[in-house]
Parts: C-alpha cells; structure tokens; sequence
C-alpha cells in the first residue's frame, strides 16, 4: 500500500483525535438516565447528528512500516452531505480531498497522482464492504456506524457500559458481494461508542477502531482520540490529534491540477 494512500484514508475517516491518554483513576460519574429497556438502547445509539457543519484542526501520525512525516490537517464536515480535508507535511500541502455521497476524490501532490472513485476504494482500504458516505460520516463522528438490530446483536451490561456483540456471523451484502464479519461494539454509560472489532470470518482480517477522550461540542458529544488499526497481510494504524473545533462554516475549494496521473487501488 503507498504510504500516501492511508494519509487520505486518514483524513477522510476521522474527524477527531488525539494518541490516547492514560485514563484518570476517576472517571466522571454519567449523568445519563439508565437504560430501561433494548428498544431504547437501540434507539439512542442510532441517534443522527443535528450540527450543520463543523471543521476541525488535526495532526495525523500513519504508522504502516514505510516513513510517513506528521500531518497537519483540516477537516470539514457538512452534515450529511460533505467530508472535505487539506493535509500539509511541515508548511507544504500534501493532499487534498473530498467525500460526498457519490463517491471520494483526491489527490497527491508529492508524486502528481489522483484518486476519483466510489466507496469501493475506501472499502478495498479497510477490508470491509459496508462503507458509504452515511457510515463514513458516522465512523468518523465516534457513532454507530453499522447496522445493529435487537434481533441480531446481545446486548449485556457490563461495568464499563454496555457490549453489544453478533449472536451469529453478520452478512452485510454490498454491490452484490456478501461478507460474513464477527462484531463487537462497546459503548460507556453515557452510550458513547468506545470500541468497535470486526473480524472477517473468511480470512481473519480484522478492522478495529477505539474512541476516547469524549467532550462535548454544541450538545453533542465528539471523541478528541481515534486509533484505527486494519490488520490483513500486515497491519497499519492511524493515530490522529484533535487541536481545534469550530462549527463555522467555510469554503472548500477541490480542483484536481493539471498533467496530474489517475491511480487505482491494487
């Protein structure tokens, strides 16, 4: 995989971030109501987001074996309909790129190359099959980004919050290919999603993903520490660094430039 690849996979997937902190030895108490039933559980995980736009300030560390330099990056979201990011290495852009519901573009500057494709390119990245905008968006915003059921997932309470794990092998079926995955999902006592684990169940290639470092923006609660790790043939991760929050709106410029080589994901 070319390093440059997980660092546009890394903006486009995350809108958060900081390398995670140790934990305090005491967590604050949640002040959520407890959860009376499963119906409300599911109901309150699969709760979408109100905000209009918010754009965010991150560093970007991709561990994949290969040298990859901290990124600086911005990140822009409008609600359900945008994922727009500018990455700079040092004080020279990098990498810029878009995401809407047709599909993801960017482009590399360092070796002139560019990316115009559907979820399939995300997909292919993360071994995965389910990725379109709407479970982008929510992956990135720290929530539920899978579909969960009462009637395929046990629900068990535990110290932390709550796991919800498959009762068999989930089949998510996307342009007419079918995988079968082993999920867990934890969440805290406030119902904030912590930690997801996939595993393919035909090759053992597992996406895991872990939230932390919760605050709340704008009534909503945005996790500040994202770690993703995709293992298949070898194993990357992708550490990003919350600095900033800002729900203003703003311009997001994206032109491919001239004499620039498209480029497929092998």
């Amino acid at each position: 995989m070319k390093p440059y690849i997980l660092t546009i996979l890394s903006a486009l997937l995350i809108t958060s971030c900081s390398v995670q902190k140790k934990q305090t030895e005491n967590p604050p108490v949640s002040t959520t109501k407890p959860i009376e039933n499963n119906t409300q559980f599911f109901s309150s995980i699969e709760k979408k987001s109100t905000f209009d736009a918010v754009k965010i300030n991150s560093k970007i560390d991709a561990r994949t074996g290969s040298f990859i330099p901290t990124l600086d990056a911005v990140i822009y979201v409008e609600n359900g309909q945008k994922i727009w990011m500018n990455l700079t290495a040092v004080i020279l852009q990098a990498a810029r790129g878009v995401a809407t519901p047709e599909g993801v573009k960017g482009y590399y500057k360092l070796d002139k190359t560019y990316i115009d494709s559907d979820f399939s390119y995300l997909n292919k990245l993360l071994n995965v099959n389910f990725i379109d905008y709407n479970s982008l968006q929510n992956l990135l915003l720290g929530k539920t980004f899978l579909p969960v059921s009462d009637e395929n997932y046990r629900l068990t309470p535990n110290l932390q919050g709550f796991n919800l794990s498959s009762k068999e092998t989930q089949k998510i079926t996307e342009n007419g290919k079918t995988t079968e995955y082993n999920i867990s999902l934890d969440y805290d006592m406030d119902l904030n999603l912590n930690h997801v684990l996939l595993t393919n169940t035909l090759n053992n290639d597992q996406l895991e993903i872990t939230y932390s470092n919760r605050e709340i923006f704008n009534n909503e609660s945005f996790p500040k520490s994202v770690k993703i790790i995709i293992k298949a043939k070898k194993t990357d991760e992708i550490l990003i660094e919350n600095t900033k929050f800002d729900f203003s709106r703003m311009e997001t410029t994206y032109s491919v430039p001239a004499n620039y080589k498209k480029t497929e994901i092998k």
